[in-house]
């Protein structure tokens, strides 16, 4: 079994949604803090001994959720076609940051999204 470091950072964003097509309250407009985790793996360290600098993952993670952060997620791609669900919101910001983060030595692992302290989800493509 080859070593592998996990790092993870944690933030969050302030947005608001609806579930179209869902029969219950969550249809209507409202609002969450929504929580994230990001997850990316490294098995190979670098020079000085780090997989990636934490200051690169805030970065680009907060880069990343700038368009979505104070908004209505139904009216910002890829939400104004596809639901904004946890589930959705997991893998756009994976697949973000998989483009912003990945290469030959890091790869995002994991995307966990909260909408309440006790509802999460977790992406991956494992």
């Amino acid at each position: 079994m080859k070593p592998c470091y996990e790092l993870m950072i944690e933030t969050d964003f302030a947005a608001a949604h609806f579930l179209r097509g869902y029969d219950g309250d969550c249809a209507r407009l409202h609002g969450h803090n929504w929580m994230v985790q990001l997850f990316v793996s490294c098995e190979k360290l670098d020079d000085i001994g780090l997989a990636v600098d934490y200051k690169i993952l805030k970065r680009e993670l907060k880069a990343a959720l700038k368009p979505w952060d104070h908004y209505h997620l139904n009216e910002v791609s890829p939400f104004d076609v596809i639901n904004p669900s946890s589930e959705n919101v997991a893998r756009a910001l994976f697949e973000t940051m998989s483009q912003r983060l990945n290469d030959e030595r890091v790869h995002v692992s994991k995307i966990i999204i909260g909408e309440t302290c006790t509802a999460r989800v977790c992406y991956s493509q494992s």
